[in-house]
């Protein structure tokens, strides 16, 4: 599963995307998502202004996530209601309940993020 900086890393082949991330993306063996959540956090962020799209994110993620064969992944309310167990190691309300899905869905989280390794779930960058 991606993180969203790491999805959109991929969308725009930043410099920012390590060579593991980038090997563990395009290996075809791996099935990659995008979880719903990412999905809000682009919309949010680019609707307060902090995240410049060349379009709208409704036209914008989906466009990207079937250009690079990322799969949808829904909230489910297991993975919602797992947030009562997570400890208050990040402050992120995006990046926790991507740690929830992760954990839930017995995916790994593909991120730079440091806090997020923290949690007991798989993750790499």
């Amino acid at each position: 599963m991606l993180d969203t900086c790491t999805f959109l890393w991929i969308a725009g082949d930043a410099p920012e995307l390590s060579d593991k991330a980038r090997e563990l993306f395009q290996n075809p063996e791996n099935e990659v998502y995008l979880s719903s959540v990412s999905a809000w956090e682009i919309v949010v962020k680019h609707a307060l202004g902090k995240l410049p799209l060349p379009e709208r994110p409704n036209t914008y993620v989906p466009k990207l996530r079937r250009l690079h064969a990322v799969e949808p992944l829904p909230l489910e309310e297991e993975a919602t209601l797992h947030l009562t167990t997570l400890p208050p190691l990040h402050k992120d309300p995006f990046d926790r309940m991507l740690v929830c899905q992760a954990i839930v869905a017995g995916l790994v989280l593909l991120t730079p993020d440091a806090l997020v390794t923290q949690y007991p779930t798989r993750s790499a960058w």
